[in-house]
């Protein structure tokens, strides 16, 4: 797929000079830290230096004060409370940070976790039958719930009262909640709006011990949770989350709890753990969980203080996330066929795919690999109860949910964020739904948006790329949207001659570069998903490269390596 390669805009040159004198720095990293919008030694600090002091009063949140007494008086009188959350990393770290801080407090507290394909996304009816049946007067809701009107009401009306923690985009109305914690309300005036689920949940535990005298140092445990929400429900890495994050991974690389460890011993990770890590390795093991069986797995690790227990859930869920993988490698090949056979579906500006057969656990992902083939906003649909559920992904910088709220007649519920969100339709109402998101995103998309971008924050000679200049690049970490892993772009490079492509299906290439003017220089290079490009590369003639910098380890010797993003004919 051809992508277009962009320069970041940068500092003029008066400003990259003044923040390198301010810093110490060189020209061309004062640059990268104001393409991250850091333009002052104050602003440099708190990039590279967070402070847990950082992190904003949980109480300048709508409600809190109102949740904190309501969460009081239920332990005072030894009320039943149900920790409830959504079955995706987000959702249950969520719920396993909130019920483990309260669970020191009382042994009135359970758990709930809604299943994927008997109860779909979010509040469930089931779920508060049982809380009713149970005894339950209390639900703290985590990463869902701020458009469960009915169902809050239908709790309300049944002596359960709910305490709602959710970081999307409310509807026209709240729900009849005793309190609602979402930074996205208007009503809210909290300073920072993009925290996740397990953020919020956090805010929450943080609220609580602020107004009860318990030291924050005994909050530090949950920061790992928190980071891991963080990486896995793709935030942005700024603000309170960049805090929440560098420090979560401290707790992951120093304390990690049994559940993580025994995850980790599985995926034979030894190197200290990245966000990357934990978006690639620790996230789609715990969404397995949910995708495959019951998300009330990933909850059980992640709270497990016994060892034994811990290797023996951590080895289902590893066993869920290969059953994940073969699911979305042929559920991807199967919709990749259905569009190479409809030449309409090729040339549109959406996709739209519909299969009563597909694993609903994965379509997801799946609609992410297809974008990955046609960049495009993209949703995926299969049966489940009755009714189609569909996942959807978008491409940067278009706002999938507004395309799916304007197609909202045709519904039976949605929600989500700008890149992702899902849906529920009559199966009947699937034909008029392609035809107008298809409307609507025609209408809606700018042309230049559906060519995939690589976004350059510069370019070096391989003599600018040393262990120095590498040093500095990692406390630019940890990497995530708004704080990408910085790519840079080399003109006329030339491989040494032994370039080959690598992989079960020879879709990566391996090959090692140089500047002709300094042959002495080279770089080891892997460019993931690019094997296509090897005959440009072995024609002898120059050609530009776009890539990342990272540290390769190998028999414990350390070396950098270029990881490349495209390659283009110089």
């Amino acid at each position: 797929m051809e992508k277009k390669w962009v320069a970041k805009e940068g500092g003029s040159p008066a400003e990259i000079k003044e923040l390198s004198e301010a810093l110490g720095v060189s020209k061309r990293l004062s640059s990268l830290l104001i393409n991250r919008g850091i333009r002052t030694f104050d602003e440099a600090e708190r990039f590279f230096r967070p402070k847990l002091a950082m992190l904003h009063d949980p109480f300048l949140m709508a409600d809190m004060d109102a949740a904190i007494e309501r969460i009081k008086k239920a332990l005072e009188s030894k009320e039943k409370i149900m920790v409830y959350g959504d079955y995706d990393v987000d959702g249950t770290t969520a719920v396993s940070l909130v019920y483990s801080f309260f669970s020191q407090f009382t042994d009135q507290i359970e758990y709930y976790i809604p299943h994927r394909y008997t109860e779909g996304y979010g509040v469930s009816k089931l779920g508060i039958d049982t809380a009713i049946d149970n005894g339950v007067t209390l639900i703290i809701c985590l990463d869902c719930g701020i458009k469960a009107n009915d169902l809050i009401e239908y709790a309300r009306d049944n002596g359960v009262d709910f305490i709602v923690c959710d970081h999307h985009l409310p509807g026209a109305e709240l729900p009849p909640a005793v309190a609602i914690l979402d930074p996205k309300r208007q009503e809210c005036s909290y300073p920072y709006d993009e925290l996740s689920g397990c953020g919020i949940g956090f805010k929450l535990v943080q609220a609580y011990s602020q107004k009860n005298g318990i030291d924050f140092k005994d909050l530090h445990q949950y920061l790992d949770l928190t980071a891991i929400s963080i990486a896995a429900d793709i935030v942005p890495l700024t603000g309170e989350n960049r805090v929440l994050a560098y420090f979560g991974l401290i707790e992951l690389n120093t304390r990690p709890r049994l559940g993580i460890k025994a995850l980790l011993e599985l995926a034979k990770v030894k190197d200290a753990l990245t966000l990357e890590n934990l978006v690639f390795i620790i996230g789609p093991r715990i969404n397995a969980a949910g995708r495959i069986e019951t998300g009330r797995n990933a909850v059980s690790l992640l709270i497990s203080d016994d060892e034994a227990q811990a290797r023996e859930t951590s080895a289902l869920i590893d066993k869920h996330n290969l059953e994940r993988r073969e699911l979305d490698k042929n559920i991807t090949a199967s919709a990749l066929h259905m569009i190479a056979d409809n030449h309409q579906l090729q040339t549109q500006k959406s996709t739209v795919l519909y299969h009563p057969d597909w694993h609903k656990g994965v379509i997801g992902i799946v609609a992410s690999r297809l974008i990955e083939n046609y960049y495009r906003p993209t949703i995926v649909l299969t049966s489940s109860n009755g009714k189609a559920a569909g996942s959807a992904r978008s491409v940067q910088e278009f706002n999938v949910y507004e395309a799916i709220e304007a197609c909202s007649d045709l519904l039976l519920q949605f929600g989500g964020h700008k890149y992702a969100a899902g849906l529920t339709i009559k199966t009947e109402n699937i034909e008029a739904f392609q035809k107008k998101f298809e409307e609507v995103v025609s209408n809606t998309i700018d042309e230049k948006l559906l060519i995939p971008t690589v976004e350059l924050d510069g370019e070096l000679h391989f003599t600018d790329i040393t262990d120095k200049f590498y040093r500095v690049l990692k406390q630019f970490a940890p990497f995530g949207p708004c704080n990408m892993m910085p790519i840079f772009k080399t003109a006329a490079v030339l491989d040494t001659g032994y370039a080959k492509t690598v992989g079960a299906d020879h879709t990566h290439l391996k090959l090692r570069v140089y500047e002709p003017e300094d042959i002495e220089r080279s770089f080891s290079a892997i460019g993931f998903g690019l094997g296509d490009k090897l005959e440009l590369v072995q024609s002898g003639d120059p050609f530009n490269i776009c890539y990342a910098i990272e540290e390769n380890v190998w028999k414990d010797k350390r070396t950098l390596q270029l990881v490349i993003k495209d390659i283009k004919p110089n």
